[in-house]
C-alpha cells in the first residue's frame, strides 16, 4: 500500500491482533490497509497463511493462551491419515480446556476438552493434542474402518497396539470409545497405506477374518515372487488395493509380469479400487465366493 504508515517494529514480521497493533500506537485505518492479511476478524499479518501451521497461529492469536489445535486439524498436523470429507474441509479445530466453553467464531469448530498430563504438545510452536489424544478424539467423528487407517499410521512410528488399546479402555463409556475398541480389535502395524487398511477393516468387519497383511509369496522353489497386500493362505487369494493413479509403461508391464507368475503358482489376484470400497458387504460376499470355490 504506497504511503502506508510504517507498524510498530515489534510487529512488523508477527501475527498479531487489531487490539494489540491500536495498543501500541496503530491507528485503525492503518488496520483496514491493503497490505495486511485480515482472513481471521480480529488478527492481521503481513502475509496470507502458507501452511495449515500458519493458519492455527491466525486463529490462535485471537483466543486465549490456554486454547489449542486438536481434532481433525490436530492430526492433519501429525500427518494422520483422514478420509477427504474431512481432510479438505475449510474450519480449524481449536479447543480450550475445561470448564471453559468451547470457542466460537467464524473459521473454527470450537471445543472443550479434558486433557491429561502429556496430552498437549508441540508442533513447531502450535499447541496441538497429542496424536494418542487426537486418534481418540477422532472417535467421535470417523467410521471404524477411517479410524483403522489412522491407528495403524500412529503404529508404524509411535505407540504400540497394547497402548492405544489401554488408552481406550481407560476411557470406557466416552464418546465414541466404542468405536475405538472395536477399531483396536483390527489394527495391524503392518500396513503400508491408508487405503489398504480402509480395505481390510471393511473386509474383516463384513467377516473375512483370515487375512494376513503384506504376506511374502514364495514360488514352489522357495523364491520370492511378491509382497501381497492382503492374503487368504488357505484359498491361495491374493487382494490388492489399486489406487486411482495410473501406471506408467515400465511398471504396468513389470505388473503384469508378477500377476502371471503369481497365477502360474496357483494363486488367484483381485484388484480393488475405491469404488469397490462404497459396498463393502458386496465386496466381501465377493470375494467369499471366490475363497468358497478354492478350499
Amino acid at each position: 500500500m504506497p504511503n502506508a504508515k510504517p507498524l510498530p517494529p515489534d510487529l512488523v514480521d508477527s501475527t498479531f491482533t487489531t487490539s494489540r497493533a491500536l495498543g501500541r500506537g496503530a491507528s485503525p485505518t492503518r488496520m483496514r490497509a491493503r497490505d495486511l492479511h485480515r482472513e481471521v476478524w480480529g488478527v492481521r499479518s503481513r502475509q496470507p497463511p502458507q501452511t495449515l501451521l500458519d493458519s492455527c497461529r491466525l486463529y490462535l492469536e485471537r483466543l486465549p493462551r490456554q486454547a489449542f489445535v486438536s481434532h481433525a486439524t490436530a492430526a492433519l498436523l501429525h500427518g494422520i491419515p483422514l478420509p477427504p470429507r474431512i481432510a479438505f474441509a475449510d474450519d480449524v479445530d481449536v479447543a480450550l480446556p475445561r470448564p471453559e466453553r468451547a470457542p466460537h467464531a467464524r473459521g473454527i469448530r470450537g471445543h472443550s476438552l479434558d486433557l491429561a498430563p502429556g496430552e498437549r504438545i508441540l508442533v513447531g510452536d502450535v499447541p496441538v493434542t497429542s496424536p494418542i489424544r487426537t486418534w481418540f478424539d477422532l472417535g467421535k467423528v470417523l467410521a471404524i474402518h477411517d479410524l483403522v487407517a489412522a491407528g495403524d499410521f500412529l503404529l508404524t512410528d509411535g505407540p504400540e497396539r497394547d497402548e492405544l488399546v489401554d488408552y481406550v479402555r481407560m476411557r470406557r463409556g466416552q464418546r465414541g470409545s466404542a468405536r475405538l475398541a472395536t477399531a483396536c480389535q483390527l489394527l495391524n502395524s503392518r500396513s503400508e497405506s491408508p487405503q489398504e487398511s480402509r480395505l481390510r477393516a471393511l473386509l474383516m468387519l463384513a467377516g473375512m477374518d483370515e487375512l494376513t497383511v503384506n504376506d511374502d509369496i514364495l514360488d514352489r522353489n522357495g523364491r520370492f515372487l511378491a509382497r501381497a497386500d492382503l492374503v487368504v493362505r488357505s484359498a491361495r487369494l491374493i487382494i490388492e488395493y489399486q489406487g486411482d493413479h495410473h501406471r506408467d509403461p515400465a511398471q504396468w508391464h513389470m505388473d503384469l509380469t508378477r500377476r502371471s507368475k503369481l497365477e502360474a503358482e496357483g494363486w488367484t489376484v483381485v484388484e480393488v479400487g475405491a469404488r469397490d470400497l462404497d459396498d463393502p458387504i458386496e465386496l466381501a460376499g465377493r470375494l467369499r465366493d471366490i475363497v468358497r470355490a478354492r478350499v
